[in-house]
Formats: structure tokens, C-alpha cells, sequence
């Protein structure tokens, strides 16, 4: 009641109420924010590279970010490409760790952070746990990121310094339904390595109904048959279609 009379004051005074009544309303931003994940795909495909012999994973992953831009969070997933390549590795998980520091400024934005791959077993070769920093910009529907290995990638050795630079569109063509297009191209250092270097491609849509969101991607590389076919004799950098579905808490 007590609104009710304030607001018809302000009318009669011809004071801009609108303006007022969405200041007074507006919900300040949470100065913490946690978000969990978990989903399931048809097959797990890193970069355009399978990690689970054309085989389905579950993934899931815990988030917290601050209101200054702070953030981090956790991320892991079933993987078989390490026991798939050596018979005697014990291995079945993807841990990862990541921590950075996002803005926006208008329709810009920025992020830059450090991310940690972690394989938990035993009977490797090289050490596959990889640590890569990352910066990446953005503008409305685009995104531009650059990430960079601090130590050997994922067991190649000799390849530390080694990089992807990916571009990715997310479009909105209708409420709830995006397209998403992505290239990428991943440099591996080192002259163990020579020839691993290739291209990746994704073309996609998703749909969002009301934080479970459905996906359908048909991924491609330029990935050598020679280094990217495991001992089971899978081309893990072959064209694929993948389903997805990922609920956000």
C-alpha cells in the first residue's frame, strides 16, 4: 500500500518513475556464484581427437566464480586413450583443474587462466598430465583463444611450447537454439612429434530447455591416420556425428 501511494506522488509530480522503480528493483549481483554440470556423449572428442574409442563418456564439473571476475573450477570425464595405446597403463579418468580471471566490457569480453590436466594411474610412458595457459577475447556471437603447454603435451616428447588456437561461433538463430561453428589448430613441438600438427572442425546446433541442453556435432580433422590411429585400430582423428546432453544446476 505504502508503494502504492509513493508511486502515485511521483506520477502526479511527473517524476520519471520507471527509471526509479527499476533501480529500486534491480537485485544486486551475487558476490559468489557455485554451478555444477554433469552430461553424457556419444563419444568424448578433445579437439577433434577421440578419447574413448568412439565410445560413450560421462562427465561432470564443479564451478565457482567471484564477482570481481575470479573463477574456478573443476572438470572430469572417462578416457581410454591412454590404456588403449599400453595394455599395462592403469588409467580411466580425466581430472582437470582451472583457475583465471574474466570480464566484459560491452559487447567485449576477456578471459586468461591456467588449466591442468591430470591422468590419475600408473604405467606411462612420458608423463600425459599437461598444464596450459590460456587468453581468449570475445565479441557478442565470437570467441578467439589461444592456449599454450608449460610442459610436454599429453605425453609427446619433446613437445613443450606446443599450441591451439581455436575460433568458435555461437550464434542464436532462435530463442533456445544455437549454432555453433568452430576451427582450430593444434601445433605440436618437438621432432618426436613431426607430422602430428592438424586442423580441427566442428559445425553444431544445441538446444536449451531450461538449463538440459541437447547437442548434435559433426567434427572433422586433418589429423595423420599415421599418428592418430590407436593399436585397436581406430582412427581417433576421423569425421564423426556426436550427441550430447548436459544439465546445469
Amino acid at each position: 500500500m505504502r508503494k502504492s501511494v509513493i508511486a502515485s506522488a511521483l506520477i502526479a509530480a511527473g517524476v520519471a518513475l520507471p527509471t526509479l522503480v527499476s533501480a529500486a528493483d534491480a537485485a544486486p549481483a551475487p558476490e559468489h556464484t557455485f554451478t555444477s554440470n554433469v552430461g553424457v556423449v556419444s563419444e568424448y572428442l578433445y579437439r577433434g581427437i577421440g578419447q574413448t574409442n568412439r565410445k560413450p563418456a560421462l562427465q561432470g564439473g564443479v564451478d565457482y566464480a567471484h564477482a570481481s571476475g575470479l573463477y574456478a573450477g573443476t572438470w572430469g570425464s572417462n578416457v581410454s586413450w591412454l590404456s588403449d595405446a599400453n595394455s599395462t597403463t592403469s588409467n580411466s579418468l580425466e581430472w582437470d583443474f582451472y583457475g583465471g580471471y574474466k570480464n566484459t566490457v560491452g559487447d567485449f569480453g576477456y578471459d586468461v587462466g591456467l588449466l591442468q590436466y591430470f591422468y590419475p594411474g600408473s604405467g606411462y610412458g612420458n608423463n600425459p598430465n599437461t598444464l596450459e595457459g590460456y587468453v581468449a577475447g570475445s565479441w557478442t556471437f565470437l570467441t578467439l583463444k589461444y592456449s599454450h603447454s608449460f610442459s610436454d603435451l599429453f605425453g609427446w616428447v619433446g613437445s613443450k611450447n606446443s599450441g591451439y588456437l581455436d575460433l568458435t561461433a555461437n550464434y542464436e538463430l532462435v530463442p533456445t537454439v544455437n549454432l555453433v561453428a568452430h576451427v582450430g589448430r593444434q601445433k605440436v613441438n618437438g621432432s618426436s612429434a613431426e607430422g602430428a600438427s592438424y586442423t580441427d572442425y566442428k559445425l553444431g546446433v544445441t538446444k536449451d530447455f531450461s538449463g538440459t541442453v541437447l547437442g548434435l556435432s559433426y567434427i572433422n580433422t586433418t589429423a595423420s591416420s599415421a599418428w592418430y590411429t590407436n593399436p585397436l585400430g581406430k582412427d581417433l582423428g576421423k569425421d564423426r556425428i556426436q550427441f550430447s546432453i548436459t544439465r546445469t544446476f
